[in-house]
C-alpha cells in the first residue's frame, strides 16, 4: 500500500512540474524572449561596431562622436565631400570621409546604409532580406544583387547564428526612423595604380 501512495505521489509531482513548465513556457518566455533578443541586439550591434561606419559623426571634445539624432542613417543625402586626390583610393591608400560613413578604395567609393528603422532604411526589409545582407552580401538583402563593397565585412557576419541574426534585426526595426537616401555606390573609374 505505501508503495502504490509513494508512486502516485511521484506520478502527480511529474504530472505538476510538467503542467507547470509548459504554462511557463506558453506564458513567460515568449514575453521574455523579446526583450531579451533586443538586449541581445543591442550588445551584438555595439560589439560589432555598427555605429562605426553607418552612424554619422559629430566632433566632440576627444574627437568624432556618433550623432544620435542621426544614429543608423548612413552616408547622409547631399553631404559635400572634400575634394579627392586624383589617384584617391588606386593608389595603395583608403580614405574615410570625416564621420567615416564614405570610404574610397580600388573598390571605388561606397556610402555606409542607412539600417535605421525608417522606409528608406531597413524599415520594409524582412528578417530574409536581413539574413541575405548579412550571410551573403547582397545589396539590400536581394538575390542577384550586386555584392556589398567594403569596408562591410558581411563575409564576417555569413555564420552568425539565426538567433544573432534575428536579435540585431529585431534592434534595428526598433531603432529610431531616420529618413536618408544614402548616395549610389561608385565604381572605381580606373584600375588601382600597381607599384612599380
Amino acid at each position: 500500500m505505501k508503495k502504490i501512495i509513494f508512486t502516485g505521489l511521484i506520478f502527480g509531482l511529474v504530472i505538476y512540474m510538467v503542467s507547470c513548465k509548459e504554462h511557463d513556457s506558453a506564458g513567460i518566455v515568449t514575453a521574455i524572449s523579446n526583450d531579451s533578443l533586443l538586449k541581445r541586439g543591442d550588445y551584438l550591434v555595439m560589439a560589432m561596431g555598427c555605429d562605426d561606419c553607418h552612424s554619422p559623426k559629430k566632433m566632440g571634445p576627444n574627437g568624432p562622436e556618433i550623432d544620435f539624432e542621426r544614429r543608423f542613417a548612413g552616408s547622409p543625402a547631399g553631404e559635400q565631400l572634400p575634394p579627392r586626390p586624383a589617384n584617391a583610393g588606386r593608389d595603395g591608400w583608403v580614405l574615410f570621409s570625416m564621420d567615416q560613413t564614405v570610404a574610397i578604395g580600388p573598390w571605388g567609393t561606397s556610402y555606409a546604409a542607412n539600417i535605421s528603422s525608417d522606409s528608406t532604411g531597413v524599415g520594409a526589409w524582412s528578417e530574409l532580406n536581413f539574413a541575405t545582407a548579412m550571410r551573403k552580401g547582397k545589396f539590400k538583402g536581394l538575390e542577384g544583387a550586386r555584392t556589398l563593397v567594403p569596408p562591410m565585412p558581411w563575409q564576417n557576419y555569413r555564420d552568425m547564428s539565426d538567433e544573432d541574426i534575428r536579435a540585431i534585426y529585431l534592434f534595428l526595426k526598433n531603432s529610431k526612423p531616420v529618413k536618408n537616401i544614402v548616395p549610389a555606390y561608385e565604381p572605381p573609374s580606373a584600375p588601382p595604380v600597381t607599384a612599380k
